[in-house]
């Protein structure tokens, strides 16, 4: 009996996870891979310190003291870049408390970078628990908002993180006025919308802050804080978007619905490792300074990781253009869902 005779798609009973995975590994390795500490993460957390002050400082450098203003580009786009993608890696990581094992500074740390990535931090472990325990079922992922099979309009979207602002800012805007869509209103509790609805308080009046100091004159805030998130917002989708696209629905098997992908040190520091992806998933709770020695404890039980970021992309737009005019949308390079059909 394969794996799917025994799951419905939409099923509630389809959580997938290292055991319907068919994943083995000793418990006491789990353990060891397991243990959280402050260190790792302080250590990251300096690591990005030093990254965002080399790089705001060739941003002002540019603006006040460069012979060709040209260079404000390359040196917006490396300040947001160092910007929006670990802010979106520590917002996750620390939703999963794996970052610090002192709560307090998990926390702390959790809100400065939810802030960055704009979502209210109580709905992201919510909304990120829900992804966790129903990857990519239909209907029952909080998280997944992309259509597949994905076309180039929804890819675009991804990859630009326009398509994650709006539905950030679309999220707080609703629940700030007290209005969670339907489908919010199926994986939150009241007692979770209440808080939430708080939450949203503070983060629709931080953006409203910020947009009013900004026409005010204060350039700075556009300089250093809204557009670099904006146009940071493209190396995180540049990351993101590899996590799901293209891979099998509805399977228990997180091997099938979950893509790793190789990388070099700086985006696996940048993305806080989550580049082993399928491992992430196998066991959510293993910190992400632990991920690389999980992957080796798996080896010869996962599939190898697509082939970079930069080819897989490169394999994903090729796909995504072909699909949207009606031509065959199959890869040979990365690993890509066998049911998938050409989108209507």
């Amino acid at each position: 009996m394969g794996p799917m005779a025994q799951y419905k798609a939409g099923d509630t009973g389809l959580k997938p996870n290292a055991l319907t995975s068919g994943i083995k590994l000793d418990r006491a390795v789990l353990k060891q891979l397991g243990e959280r500490n402050d260190a790792d993460g302080l250590k990251w957390l300096a690591t990005w310190a030093v990254f965002l002050i080399v790089t705001g400082g060739a941003l002002y450098w540019t603006l006040y003291a460069a012979s060709s203003p040209l260079w404000v580009i390359p040196a917006t786009i490396a300040f947001g870049s160092v910007l929006a993608l670990p802010g979106y890696a520590l917002s996750h990581e620390c939703a999963h408390a794996t970052a610090f094992r002192t709560k307090w500074l998990n926390e702390t740390c959790y809100w400065v970078a939810s802030l960055i990535y704009f979502e209210p931090p109580h709905h992201r472990r919510i909304a990120h628990g829900r992804h966790h325990s129903h990857t990519w079922v239909e209907g029952l992922d909080a998280q997944i908002t992309f259509h597949s099979p994905m076309k180039f309009w929804g890819w675009l979207q991804e990859i630009s993180g326009i398509g994650q602002l709006i539905y950030s800012i679309g999220l707080v805007l609703r629940n700030a006025v007290g209005r969670p869509d339907a489908y919010q209103r199926r994986y939150c509790k009241p007692e979770d919308l209440s808080r939430i609805r708080r939450e949203s308080w503070l983060f629709a009046a931080i953006l409203l802050g910020l947009a009013v100091v900004a026409i005010a004159g204060q350039n700075w805030i556009v300089t250093f804080i809204l557009l670099p998130r904006l146009v940071g917002g493209v190396a995180m989708g540049y990351f993101v978007v590899l996590q799901h696209a293209e891979a099998e629905r509805n399977t228990p098997d997180i091997r099938e619905s979950t893509r790793s992908v190789s990388t070099t040190w700086l985006g696996r520091f940048l993305y806080m490792n989550m580049s082993y992806h399928v491992e992430h998933h196998l066991y959510p709770s293993i910190p992400f300074h632990a991920l690389p020695a999980l992957s080796d404890a798996l080896a010869g039980q996962l599939p190898e990781p697509d082939p970079g970021t930069l080819r897989t992309n490169w394999e994903l737009l090729k796909l995504v253009v072909r699909r949207s005019l009606g031509r065959p949308s199959r890869s040979a390079v990365i690993r890509q869902a066998a049911g998938l059909k050409p989108a209507e």
